[in-house]
């Protein structure tokens, strides 16, 4: 048995290996406490958040350095996106004093998610590889160097993106129409306002608030998880690379498939960064709405 083992780790992981390997979070098991550390996905968290501050430091820059003049092509490709949202916004979003908030959180939610998911156009091993090596010399096993670098691949974090929305949404519910307002509204919507339907008009509006927070949430992962293993099957073609005549036929697969995905790619992002942020401008816009 162990020499087996030795074989195998020898001769490199299984492609079953090399896959669970790449979908494996970083966490500390050893964290304990009043509360359970041990599940935090430290690598979706540390990326969330380093992305967040490259993010903000962008639109802080693009202020900063703003001209009334011909406009550069960094300010002038910030000003097409602002514009973009706030037009979005006002289509959606009836209330002018709720979009001074609502606008640049769209803004802010587009970038964000924009280049969490960019950050699965990196090549799959590269961060991973240097990680293992900085692991292993800090006197860890490299075997066990765990580290997913695309935190919208996580289903913590677009779940929580998503639960953070419907906050916001039970927020302008309250506040545009009341507490009493919003209260009457769950329970005489959508069947009518009669003592009978109330039970049924509560249940719906519960199902519908879950139904809304979980597709949010749900779609972002569901595509940048299929994303992020579609580059992992495409690696492995190139890690079949050998001298022969089906190596080769792989290793130029791996090529010519690994570019026309990423190219394609570039789209998803867009577009899953896009849907993200116009779903919470509708659902934001249907908390301002009276049934």
């Amino acid at each position: 048995m162990a020499a087996e083992a030795h074989a195998a780790a020898a001769h490199g992981p299984t492609a079953g290996e090399y896959i669970v390997h790449h979908l494996t979070h970083l966490r500390n098991k050893e964290l304990n406490g009043p509360f359970d550390l041990s599940v935090v996905s430290w690598d979706s968290m540390i990326f969330a958040i380093l992305l967040g501050v490259v993010g903000c430091f962008l639109l802080w820059r693009a202020a900063r350095q703003a001209t009334s003049g011909v406009p550069g092509r960094f300010q002038a490709a910030v000003e097409i996106l602002v514009e973009m949202v706030e037009n979005e916004a006002k289509g959606i979003v009836h209330n002018a004093q709720s979009r001074k908030l609502v606008a640049p959180l769209a803004l802010t939610v587009f970038i964000w998610i924009f280049l969490m998911n960019a950050m699965d156009l990196l090549p799959v091993d590269l961060l991973p590889f240097l990680w293992e090596k900085l692991y292993g010399a800090a006197g860890g096993d490299p075997h066990h160097a765990y580290l997913r670098v695309v935190p919208t691949a996580d289903l913590s974090v677009t779940m929580g993106l998503s639960l953070s929305v419907l906050i916001i949404c039970l927020f302008y519910n309250v506040k545009i129409k009341g507490l009493g307002g919003w209260v009457h509204e769950l329970f005489s919507a959508p069947f009518g306002d009669h003592w009978a339907l109330y039970p049924f008009n509560f249940l719906m509006q519960i199902i519908e608030f879950v139904a809304k927070t979980v597709s949010h949430g749900m779609r972002l992962f569901g595509n940048m998880y299929a994303g992020e293993l579609i580059f992992l099957l495409i690696a492995l073609m190139g890690g079949a690379f050998s001298l022969s005549a089906t190596g080769i036929g792989l290793a130029i697969g791996h090529i010519i498939a690994g570019s026309a995905w990423a190219i394609f790619h570039i789209l998803i992002i867009t577009l899953q960064a896009f849907v993200f942020m116009m779903l919470t401008l509708v659902y934001i816009g249907q908390a301002h709405d009276a049934h």
